[in-house]
């Protein structure tokens, strides 16, 4: 684990990730392995935050169906980070369907849909939030804040690329990581980011 899923860190590879890619559609094995090295770490951390101890069981069941679809996918090394992601997380809600384990629904969802995303307050958390706290905690945030966190700083994705995974829009998402982050940073104690939300949300808690 580490720091792997940190997301500069993440997008620093996807030039490397981007080639391996091309080669395994052309039938590079060591490609694909590569390819499978650069992004399982973080899908595996994603995967943790949404099915806990079950992660490496969807997590193999995903990657039989990234293997199998790979010659439909199209883009860059991003790209295939979002595309592998939408699919491990199509996996887990079947794992928790069959697990009859209801997702945590979210209150907030609505009222998230509507508010700005805050973008220095935000970047801040990130910057604060190290890959293995927010798995450890992750887990008590509303479900549509909890994905949000896990996308953005677990795997690395930008707001966009988070919001196709997810099928929201790409302020909807940011808001939601805002505010998970935001609810995690409190946790912790972290300067800065609990402390000057009327200038953002204009919340007090």
């Amino acid at each position: 684990m580490g720091q792997g899923g940190e997301p500069r860190r993440v997008r620093a590879h996807d030039g490397e990730l981007g080639a391996a890619v091309a080669r395994a559609q052309e039938g590079d094995e060591a490609a694909f392995a590569v390819a499978y090295r650069l992004v399982q770490p973080a899908l595996l951390g994603f995967l943790r935050g949404l099915v806990g101890d079950d992660a490496e069981d969807v997590a193999s069941d995903a990657w039989l169906e990234i293997a199998r679809d790979l010659g439909r996918f199209k883009g860059d090394g991003t790209g295939f980070r979002g595309w592998t992601a939408t699919i491990a997380r199509h996996r887990a809600l079947d794992h928790l369907r069959r697990q009859k384990v209801r997702p945590r629904s979210s209150a907030l969802e609505q009222d998230v849909l509507d508010l700005p995303g805050p973008h220095s307050t935000y970047d801040q958390a990130v910057e604060s939030i190290s890959t293995e706290q927010a798995l450890e905690l992750v887990s008590g945030l509303p479900r549509d804040q909890a994905e949000a966190v896990l996308l953005r700083v677990i795997v690395g994705l930008d707001a966009p690329a988070a919001a196709r995974v997810l099928g929201k829009r790409p302020g909807a998402v940011r808001t939601a990581a805002y505010r998970g982050l935001k609810r995690l940073a409190k946790q912790l104690g972290v300067q800065g980011v609990t402390d000057d939300g009327p200038r953002t949300l204009g919340e007090s808690k």
